[in-house]
This record gives C-alpha cells, sequence and structure tokens, in this order.
C-alpha cells in the first residue's frame, strides 16, 4: 500500500527525520507449528505482515486490514503477543527516511482468503519452522521476537523497563 497522505504530508514537513509511529505486526503459526514470514521489497529482509496505525485507527482493526493487504489473508486476532519498541525497531529506508517503530503485534487465526503478496510491499511470503526462520536474513526486531512467537501459551513479551527514577 502506498504511503497515507497523513504521513505524506509528515513527510513533506519533516523530511527523512526520525518519526516515532505506532505499528502492528501479526503473528499467524499454522498447524505445522511454522510461522508466516513476508520478505520486504523495501529493505530486503524477513519479517512479520505489518504495517503502520493510520490516524483514528484501532490497532486491531489495523492489523485485519495490514494482513489482508499485504497477504490476501482474512484473520481474526487472538490475542496480544507482543508490544515492542526500542533500538530493534529502528529502520533506515532506503530513501532515507528513518523511522522508530513501536508495535503491538497479534496472535491470530486465518478465517479465508488465499495467501498472495497483494500490495507490492512484500518479495514473497512463506511458512517458516523456526529453524528455517532463524536461518533468513531477519529484520533485528523479528529476530528478537522469534523465540517468544514460537513459545505457545506463554505471557506477552516485552522488553522489562530499565528507567528508575533519580533519588
Amino acid at each position: 500500500m502506498p504511503m497515507s497522505d497523513y504521513f505524506r504530508n509528515l513527510r513533506a514537513m519533516l523530511g527523512p527525520d526520525l518519526l516515532v509511529l505506532p505499528s502492528v505486526s501479526i503473528a499467524h503459526i499454522d498447524d505445522q507449528d511454522r510461522l508466516l514470514l513476508m520478505h520486504f521489497r523495501d529493505t530486503g529482509k524477513w519479517g512479520l505482515p505489518g504495517g503502520v496505525v493510520e490516524p483514528h485507527e484501532h490497532p486491531a482493526t489495523a492489523a485485519v486490514r495490514e494482513m489482508w493487504e499485504e497477504t490476501g489473508l482474512h484473520v481474526r486476532l487472538t490475542g496480544i503477543l507482543s508490544v515492542y519498541g526500542g533500538p530493534e525497531m529502528h529502520v533506515d529506508y532506503p530513501n532515507g527516511d528513518q523511522v522508530s517503530y513501536v508495535s503491538t503485534v497479534f496472535g491470530c487465526e486465518v478465517t479465508g482468503g488465499v495467501l498472495q503478496a497483494r500490495d507490492g510491499e512484500a518479495l514473497d511470503l512463506a511458512y517458516c519452522d523456526r529453524s528455517k526462520a532463524e536461518s533468513l536474513n531477519l529484520a533485528p526486531w523479528t529476530r528478537t521476537l522469534l523465540p517468544h512467537l514460537f513459545a505457545q501459551d506463554t505471557p506477552a513479551f516485552f522488553t522489562p523497563s530499565e528507567w528508575s527514577p533519580d533519588e
């Protein structure tokens, strides 16, 4: 999907300077314990389908929409697997734009559709077992989350706070 008018206008004002953006990612593990990964056209790395939460959009709506736009799959969200940000979520795009994403990662079940790269953002889509996934050129944030995504029935992952007030 091309950049929305909202983000295009922000970029027109700020240029490629760093933006902190809310985003969503969607993790689907099939009945063979394989995770759906997307090969991103813009970075050449593999990661979870997902994208930016648009103004006034609920994160859950963004997740269902992004999964459809990028993979052709209709999904029902099953829960929050992770809330994630930090240095691993920094992306320098080939056009010079800098983004630091704060992402809510949702689990899902597929309810319909046909797996296909639909919007031009994906070079490829593939279900991968953990070993295969670990061998790919993964986005840093995906590599960090991978153990948690394959660990079923665990609490939502987040990086513990390292901050405390000076007393």
